[in-house]
């Protein structure tokens, strides 16, 4: 791992989805999928489960039985018909993934994995391989994958429920917003590390459709400069980590977009804690981070993670 080539990865962000956006043009990668998928089942760890869950989130909420399970659990779906089964691994080579996915080798199940590596043991074990296209991640930090799994999910999204859309349309407002964050990060981020920059870590929040966000935020401030982290789903911050508050020097980034942030921020507010909103104005925020199209929650879903990241690389880069 390291800080300097992980800095180097995040830059090319842009370039890399476009790029993807581009093939996407060109053809469908699920295209090959059966027509008999009656539900879906996400296997993954880390950041592969952080965005498997918000996909299988989406595709319930458009009627489609869909599931996001640990890799590591002992137990999972039966290998049935009409299942269709997405192990996701950005090397291809996670021992949990791979464990979990001999379950239904072999049928009936359907297995289409999602991985940055065509060649690795993941894509062997495969009827369907989906390529991430996200190039070869130098600084060892799963960030260009992690943007790229989420935009090939709505991919999935697309071909299973029939929404409409044009998704390398967004695509590309989504590298137009990554660029934007980093073109823009001397006027933003000096203020956001002073501010976040606490003795008792940082904390992320956002709300259930986008908890993938804050999960990913949280582990980028663990893995990079190592500190510690945590994330919090909006709603429930109310019932597990506003306590947190009244005892620590407690300092967050906070995803808007829950109905229940103002419940979070009159805590917040009342304790004078330190949250930092990134996407949108939020009463008694620190300070608010805008960037191209944060409006829309799908671009939010592809973007907002970058901040966390950059505040990361730039911590870890310093030690």
């Amino acid at each position: 791992m390291n800080a300097d080539l992980f800095l180097a990865d995040l830059e090319s962000k842009p370039e890399a989805l476009a790029a993807l956006a581009d093939g996407l043009r060109g053809a469908d990668p699920f295209q090959a999928l059966p027509a008999d998928v009656e539900r879906v089942l996400f296997l993954g760890m880390g950041s592969s489960r952080y965005a498997a869950g918000v996909a299988a989130r989406r595709l319930r909420a458009q009627g489609v039985d869909a599931h996001a399970e640990y890799a590591s659990a002992a137990t999972g779906f039966p290998n049935t018909a009409g299942t269709l089964v997405v192990p996701i691994s950005a090397t291809g080579g996670s021992r949990e993934t791979l464990d979990a996915v001999t379950r239904y080798a072999g049928g009936p199940a359907h297995v289409a994995a999602l991985t940055n590596d065509p060649g690795s043991p993941l894509a062997q074990a495969a009827g369907l391989v989906v390529e991430l296209r996200a190039g070869e991640e130098r600084g060892g930090v799963a960030c260009r994958t992690f943007q790229h799994t989420l935009a090939l999910l709505l991919a999935l999204e697309s071909r299973l429920t029939g929404r409409a859309g044009d998704l390398p349309a967004l695509l590309d407002r989504a590298a137009k917003a990554s660029a934007d964050l980093l073109d823009r990060r001397d006027e933003w981020l000096p203020l956001v590390m002073e501010l976040l920059d606490g003795p008792h870590g940082v904390y992320t929040i956002a709300p259930a459709e986008r908890l993938s966000s804050a999960e990913q935020s949280a582990l980028m401030f663990r893995e990079g400069p190592r500190r510690p982290a945590d994330a919090c789903e909006s709603g429930d911050w109310s019932h597990v980590d506003v306590y947190l508050t009244k005892t620590l020097d407690y300092r967050a980034l906070l995803f808007p977009g829950s109905r229940y942030d103002g419940q979070a921020m009159d805590w917040v507010r009342e304790r004078g804690s330190t949250v930092i909103a990134v996407g949108a104005e939020v009463r008694d925020a620190a300070a608010t981070i805008r960037y191209a199209h944060d409006d829309d929650p799908d671009i939010a879903l592809l973007t907002e993670t970058l901040v966390a990241e950059l505040v990361a690389a730039y911590w870890w880069a310093a030690q």
